[in-house]
């Protein structure tokens, strides 16, 4: 989507991803067969990431990307619970159809669209396939470790030789080169990882160790990552007055501290605070971080240069709960 948005302009990248998150929603809605339902899903994923990617590059400061993050959050936070009671009060069908809400902001946007860009070549549909390869063999390590092993070191292999061969190409060696972008992927798969390892091991360590209901645990750890989404908008707004160090150092400290916490602490009120604090790094490295990895890359080339973080981003939602699986839900 990146790629459609840096070669094709902004409005060819709303009309696909809309269309794809109607045509998702829609197949949802009438399918009788679970095969369908997940294409379905895969729909609305790619069209959802493809609003994302214009969302995010439409954004230009920290305060606004802090904006978006901090709904991310929150939002992501509240989506379980919206889901379970629309599924006992409608249909599993509706709540698998909310996404479907924002095609209403799509038309608004679009009237600001700027002329697409003239084309910069054929479309390298080598690298876009390797880079596909590599980012599906890495979720699968968790799952599946030896295979997705080899095909993550021979998809990277090819990936490092085609780039230096293409450095225009899908994969731009420019942004590659780039320390900052290099550092901002590599912190936010970090604070990504360790977020969705939280999610998913807290309420687990809150029933172990503490005895607490499911409806208490999931009380609980709502009002603590709509708290932490809150915050890491604070952090986004303040973000002028500090230096980058700063913030990356601030943000490897919490991060450190909430996994040291949910290792060691023994009762429920700890561990909702380390909930707070994953979501708190993830959203609030998502919004300093993405203007960081942005501004490395040339003008052209910041669409890309999202999209590859993004991407970064949402491995961390693939590899967390495979590791939260093999830690502690196992």
């Amino acid at each position: 989507m990146a790629g459609l948005l840096r070669r094709r302009g902004l409005r060819a990248a709303l009309r696909l991803s809309a269309a794809l998150l109607a045509g998702g929603t829609l197949l949802i809605a009438v399918a009788p067969w679970l095969p369908l339902v997940l294409a379905g899903r895969a729909a609305q994923g790619a069209g959802g990431a493809g609003l994302v990617t214009v969302a995010m590059s439409l954004a230009g400061t920290t305060r606004r990307m802090g904006v978006l993050t901090a709904g991310f959050g929150s939002l992501g936070a509240a989506g379980p619970l919206v889901g379970a009671q629309l599924s006992d009060a409608v249909s599993w069908r509706l709540a698998l159809a909310v996404s479907a809400v924002t095609l209403l902001a799509v038309p608004a946007v679009a009237r600001h669209a700027r002329p697409a860009p003239r084309a910069e070549g054929p479309f390298d549909a080598r690298g876009a396939a390797l880079l596909a390869v590599l980012a599906s063999a890495l979720a699968l390590i968790p799952a599946l470790p030896a295979p997705a092993l080899l095909t993550a070191g021979a998809s990277a292999a090819l990936l490092t030789v085609h780039v230096r061969r293409h450095p225009d190409g899908f994969v731009p060696l420019s942004v590659l080169r780039s320390r900052t972008f290099a550092l901002s992927c590599a912190l936010i798969a970090v604070f990504s990882t360790q977020y969705f390892v939280l999610l998913f091991a807290v309420p687990r360590l809150m029933a172990d160790r503490a005895g607490w209901s499911t409806q208490a645990i999931g009380t609980g750890q709502l009002v603590a990552l709509v708290t932490g989404s809150a915050l890491s908008w604070l952090l986004a707004a303040a973000a002028h007055r500090l230096s980058r160090a700063a913030i990356r150092t601030f943000l490897l400290a919490v991060t450190a501290t909430a996994l040291t916490t949910a290792a060691l602490a023994r009762s429920p009120w700890p561990l909702l605070v380390v909930a707070g604090a994953s979501v708190f790094t993830a959203t609030a490295g998502n919004a300093n971080l993405s203007v960081h990895a942005a501004g490395a890359a040339p003008e052209p080339l910041r669409p890309t240069a999202i999209g590859l973080f993004t991407l970064t981003y949402q491995l961390g939602g693939a590899i967390g709960p495979g590791i939260a699986t093999a830690l502690v839900l196992s």
